[in-house]
């Protein structure tokens, strides 16, 4: 890739050019402020039969917010990898009606210096990361990924 731009919006911009389902999603807006990323999508492209969000795109947009969250994290520590999820764990909780989006949040000190230390001995480390999904203010869906690093 070559592109280490950490501003969320051009990454955003970088992320319809790499992996086309983003555009199709027509993710709205990417925050970041270093701490918290959020992925925003109106419910029409994600929506299934019954009106309410796709399961596989509510899944997609959770799985891409930490892949997002891990790779801008690395890239901020000026470290350039692979990020791939390696495991996940979901859980439905409520329809999305409208429009909805994903937050997930850095996890303590303690587990981004075990990650960037990994990466450093090893060429390779894991973070663990809580997705949350959101619509109308109530918590729709929970996702528990483990996210690999490999240095590039």
């Amino acid at each position: 890739m070559g592109d280490m731009t950490t501003d969320p919006r051009q990454f955003l911009a970088w992320l319809y050019q790499s992996i086309p389902l983003t555009s199709a999603m027509q993710i709205e807006r990417l925050e970041y402020d270093g701490q918290v990323l959020e992925l925003h999508v109106p419910l029409a492209p994600n929506v299934n039969d019954k009106g309410t969000g796709f399961g596989g795109s509510i899944s997609a947009l959770a799985t891409l917010a930490g892949w997002c969250l891990t790779t801008l994290y690395l890239r901020g520590q000026g470290l350039d990898c692979d990020v791939v999820i390696a495991d996940a764990h979901q859980s439905y909780k409520a329809p999305n009606n409208s429009a909805f989006f994903a937050r997930v949040c850095l996890p303590d000190q303690s587990q981004l210096d075990h990650l960037t230390d990994r990466i450093a001995e090893r060429g390779r480390g894991r973070l663990d990361l809580q997705i949350d999904v959101l619509c109308d203010g109530q918590l729709t869906f929970v996702m528990q990924g483990r996210y690999v690093a490999i240095k590039r």
